[in-house]
């Protein structure tokens, strides 16, 4: 019996060579697939302990590019929130943050990833595209964001954040989940009232985002920039639904945040309310027809304006711009910021129960 499995071996050596490399090999393959693409196995007192791919190597191409801006008034802290640094040229290091995190004060503040503390100017900014340029000195900077773009990002992509939710004590925090959605139009609040006036495409994330990671990048599993951290829908019911601007949004306004130039947004010269908020056009002696639930209601036309010009009148109800349907103030200012000063577009609207319209050039 010996003998024959000798002889087997000897006559089928060949094979089993190739078996045992081929299964090697293999060994390897997997291995390595699961390090780099699945998992990281690791060995710790004798077990094995497999742990899901680590986002290390990302973070690492953006963390040093991440900051905590404080603003202050009179030595008091009056808001804090994050930023990156996004570009750097011979001279400075240029800073995105959001609009909101900044307040009307000449004193603002960067602490680096080192903890460093350095003053930084506000280039630019505008409450509607909730976002804000600064910059500090180059030889502050430590590591430069890599910009991508949130149009190649699909549903379900895992994406992080880097931020300082609640301030300066929780610095550096990592928080991680998924694309949960692209095109959402929320809408928000600029003034001090409550009113919705103004609605924003952003992405919808389910990574926590707390007050603090205003400002902060989001990033793909690259470490790619491919969004920034604009506010969180807070609801006692509601968990997990967090909110980013587009960086190529943002990218495209970049030039005149950055040389301080006010953005010059259309003007259409009339003052409005909601068609379906009945106070408020009680308070104008205004009404609507019972069948209208959406559209907005002229209550006042400026002098010298464009609007002034044109066949519009107190108490006509504006249902649609260039055929894009208007719900509400907040959208119909969303329509209106697609185009330029100069402009002319269609307006659609509602007069004693007949539709009209008119073009109107903007201002």
């Amino acid at each position: 019996m010996k003998n024959k499995i000798i002889k087997f071996f000897k006559k089928n050596t060949k094979y089993l060579l190739l078996i045992t490399i081929s299964f090697v090999l293999g060994g390897i393959f997997t291995l390595t697939l699961n390090y780099f693409f699945l998992n990281t196995i690791f060995q710790k007192k004798d077990t094995l302990i497999y742990e899901k791919a680590s986002l290390k190597k990302a973070i690492d191409k953006i963390y040093d590019a991440v900051v905590v801006i404080q603003v202050y008034n009179a030595d008091s802290l009056l808001n804090s929130g994050t930023g990156f640094i996004y570009k750097v040229d011979k001279k400075f290091g240029y800073i995105l943050t959001n609009e909101h995190v900044l307040s009307d004060t000449d004193e603002t503040k960067i602490i680096l990833s080192n903890d460093e503390e350095v003053d930084a100017t506000v280039l630019g900014k505008d409450k509607y595209l909730d976002l804000a340029v600064l910059k500090i000195d180059k030889k502050y900077v430590k590591q430069v964001a890599t910009l991508s773009t949130s149009e190649n990002s699909n549903l379900g992509d895992t994406v992080f954040t880097v931020g300082s939710p609640i301030g300066y004590d929780y610095r550096g925090s990592v928080t991680s989940g998924v694309l949960s959605g692209k095109d959402r139009m929320v809408s928000i609040s600029l003034g001090d009232s409550n009113d919705l006036d103004w609605k924003m495409k952003v992405l919808q994330i389910d990574a926590s985002i707390n007050p603090g990671n205003s400002g902060g990048p989001l990033l793909n599993v690259n470490g790619e920039v491919i969004g920034i951290c604009s506010m969180k829908l807070v609801d006692d019911n509601i968990e997990g639904m967090g909110f980013a601007i587009p960086i190529e949004y943002a990218m495209s306004h970049i030039d005149s945040l950055e040389s301080g130039k006010a953005i010059k947004w259309p003007v259409l010269g009339i003052e409005m309310i909601n068609a379906t908020d009945s106070a408020k056009l009680a308070r104008y002696n205004l009404s609507v027809p019972k069948d209208i639930n959406k559209g907005v209601v002229i209550y006042n036309i400026r002098e010298k304006t464009k609007a002034a010009e044109s066949s519009l009148k107190k108490g006509d109800i504006i249902i649609e711009i260039n055929n894009q349907e208007i719900e509400d103030i907040a959208s119909l200012k969303y329509e209106l910021y697609k185009y330029q000063t100069n402009d002319r577009i269609d307006i659609k609207y509602i007069r004693n129960n007949k539709i009209k319209t008119t073009k109107v050039k903007l201002g």
